[in-house]
């Protein structure tokens, strides 16, 4: 992307870094004002969804909504305009949700009676991620999405088991309270087994029987156990990748390995690192 950007005109090299960059103080103040703009809207989005506030300021929030589109559709134009590929920028993940941004105000403006497709715009607090992968989280998120590569055949593979856990023991509660109850099909009683499961326990289906009681105890110490699993996998790819991470980092003076990240002398011979 450096070189392609090298080729570009100079007025839109500098567009380029103002907008996609956040090295130079014109690209971080860029930023924060679009962060700000995407916390305005997301609060706009919240409000308006209350009744009282919709019919005492809904006009209000009406203008404020036009006028924020209108600066997104701004910067999406000025994103096409200076970006090397506007068209792999356009058809990026980055690019649809720039688009998304600013499509439900005008498609609620051109087909009438859609209006609450607007609440689409609430998509606009994933442009977040744009935001913090210009700063320092980048490191960490891609250590977090490594771990989570990392971790999904063991975690897919976990949830196999659960879902033929709940189908098991949803099965069993059936039986167990003969169809009554809330049990009046094998599909209910695992719904019921899901959330007793997962400790979330609506109470919209409850056990009568002792031995329905006792099994529906069961579970729920089951659930505790059982839901801190996929997290405890997720961080121990974590702890691995970061201890990995470590081993690499090498002294070129003396060559010993081990050191922290945040290190700037090697511990063996001093050498900065």
């Amino acid at each position: 992307m450096n070189s392609e950007k090298k080729t570009l005109p100079l007025w839109k090299r500098k567009l380029y870094e103002i907008i996609f960059e956040a090295e130079t103080f014109y690209g971080r103040l860029f930023d924060e004002i679009l962060l700000v703009l995407i916390g305005v809207s997301i609060l706009l989005v919240t409000l308006e969804s209350i009744p009282d506030l919709r019919a005492a300021y809904g006009i209000w929030f009406h203008y404020a909504e036009w006028a924020i589109t209108l600066l997104f559709l701004a910067e999406y134009i000025l994103r096409i305009a200076c970006s090397p590929r506007p068209l792999q920028y356009m058809k990026s993940f980055l690019g649809i949700i720039d688009l998304m941004a600013i499509l439900p105000s005008f498609v609620a403006l051109l087909v009438p009676g859609i209006q609450a497709l607007v609440v689409i715009r609430a998509i606009r607090i994933l442009r977040i991620y744009r935001i913090l992968k210009l700063y320092r989280y980048i490191k960490e998120g891609k250590m977090l999405m490594v771990a989570l590569r990392a971790s999904f055949r063991k975690i897919f593979i976990f949830m196999i088991f659960v879902l033929i856990l709940v189908i098991i023991l949803g099965s069993l509660m059936y039986v167990v309270e003969g169809g009554q109850n809330g049990f009046y099909t094998i599909p209910n009683s695992i719904y019921w087994a899901i959330i007793t499961l997962t400790t979330v326990g609506y109470g919209d289906i409850v056990p009568v029987s002792g031995l329905g009681k006792f099994i529906a105890s069961f579970i729920m110490l089951l659930g505790y156990s059982i839901i801190a699993i996929p997290t405890g996998i997720v961080s121990a790819e974590m702890i691995r990748g970061r201890n990995q991470e470590e081993q690499v980092r090498q002294c070129e003076a003396c060559g010993d390995t081990g050191h922290e990240q945040r290190a700037l002398f090697c511990k063996n011979c001093g050498q900065q690192l």
